[in-house]
């Protein structure tokens, strides 16, 4: 297939695709009905996959249309999106602890490699923001109130 012939929307009964997503009819494997799957042009795993449903000839799908398409991209979408915010919450946690009359916020960033992950441990004044600290870590460092009060207590050492 082309570059072209790729961009080039599709509009048949059990395949759309626009120049982002395509959306296929499908047998479903669990039982006799029919799913339909959502793909983001380029991935290889669908973004989205759910149960289509039957033509009147309870037999075949029912084809789809641009008023399903567009739903069905809103949908997939949103769950693209989602993934999107709980993977940035597991990548990325912040607590705010008092030391010494000082509210200091300390957050821990971790950059997920298949083979070389990082983190770095950083401390900012939450009265305007200034950075007091940064250290990489372990990324399994693990980031409570105890920890972080704890490493601006001792100076902000890099933990162990």
């Amino acid at each position: 297939m082309t570059e072209d012939s790729e961009s080039t929307p599709v509009q048949e009964p059990r395949l759309w695709s626009d120049e982002r997503w395509t959306a296929r009819v499908v047998k479903n494997e669990d039982d006799d009905g029919w799913a339909v799957e959502m793909t983001l042009r380029g991935e290889s795993e669908p973004a989205l996959v759910g149960p289509w449903t039957m033509g009147r000839d309870k037999k075949n799908p029912k084809p789809l249309d641009v008023s399903a398409f567009h739903t069905l991209v809103k949908t997939a979408s949103e769950v693209l999106r989602r993934h999107e915010q709980q993977l940035h919450a597991q990548l990325n946690k912040s607590v705010t602890v008092t030391v010494r009359d000082q509210r200091v916020r300390v957050l821990l960033a971790i950059e997920p490699d298949d083979e070389h992950p990082t983190a770095t441990l950083s401390a900012h004044s939450a009265l305007d923001d200034e950075l007091l600290a940064r250290v990489g870590v372990s990324p399994g460092f693990v980031l409570t109130s105890a920890s972080a009060a704890a490493w601006v207590e001792n100076g902000y050492p890099r933990p162990r």
